[in-house]
């Protein structure tokens, strides 16, 4: 094996890794959901798309090695997912400012993707229409909540605010993903914006990038919540080490 072929396949691991861990916590949130959502259609729709993304993360974890003991054998600072998909889920348009955020920059992703000829190609072909749903479904219950009573506004506009911070993180090159991140930060801010003005939300003018913003999730720097997720999520696994079902 040569040396660039070897640096290709450590920074493709290392891509396959960054975005598995994106797909598999955001899940794992969206999970959190099952026996809480406001009503019972909303908690099909949330299970689904925690479903979609967990087949997602099952094909990108394996990629880059076992996915079970990627998934719940490593520690916190081991996991290179962005600050964005591990906040909690505060209330329901806290989680619908979240799948906005994500979902919107996820579909211009593995819209790029589909069309190259990475190793994320085959993925990002079926990915990019299982986003599309997931996009939609979030812009419906954002024009929902942001254009619904006074206390749906204030609630969308306050998770709208408080996410907003963590947004630049999904625009930092990743190593091993070739796919322009300046021109799909343009796109997404874009769509989004026109999707909070139509919402009779404002958008945030607090930064995304530099000192006063957050992300350092791909350095597997997390935030206070993660910690808390993590040992719930890899629970039964460590405690029954090497059991089958």
């Amino acid at each position: 094996m040569t040396t660039t072929s070897a640096a290709g396949t450590a920074a493709a691991t290392a891509a396959a890794l960054a975005l598995g861990d994106d797909a598999l916590v955001l899940s794992h949130r969206l999970g959190e959901w099952a026996g809480h959502a406001p009503v019972l259609e909303e908690e099909v729709a949330l299970a689904n798309i925690a479903l979609d993304l967990l087949g997602q993360a099952r094909v990108l974890l394996s990629m880059a090695g076992d996915e079970d003991e990627l998934a719940f054998l490593r520690e916190e600072r081991a996991f290179r997912n962005l600050q964005l998909v591990e906040q909690p889920n505060g209330d329901f348009a806290h989680t619908i400012a979240r799948q906005l955020f994500f979902s919107a920059h996820q579909y211009l992703l593995y819209g790029e993707l589909a069309s190259g000829d990475s190793p994320f190609a085959p993925l990002a072909a079926k990915a990019v229409k299982e986003t599309a749903y997931h996009r939609d479904h979030a812009e419906q219950w954002t024009l929902r909540l942001g254009d619904g009573t006074d206390e749906s506004h204030a609630r969308m506009q306050r998770a709208v605010d408080a996410l907003w911070r963590y947004t630049g993180e999904m625009f930092q090159p990743v190593e091993g993903v070739e796919a322009d991140p300046s021109h799909r930060e343009a796109a997404w801010l874009e769509w989004t914006g026109e999707v909070l003005r139509r919402a009779t939300l404002t958008v945030p003018d607090g930064p995304r990038t530099g000192a006063w913003a957050a992300g350092a999730g791909r350095q597997g720097l997390h935030t206070e919540p993660f910690g808390r997720m993590l040992a719930e999520m890899q629970h039964l696994h460590r405690s029954h080490p090497g059991a089958a079902w």
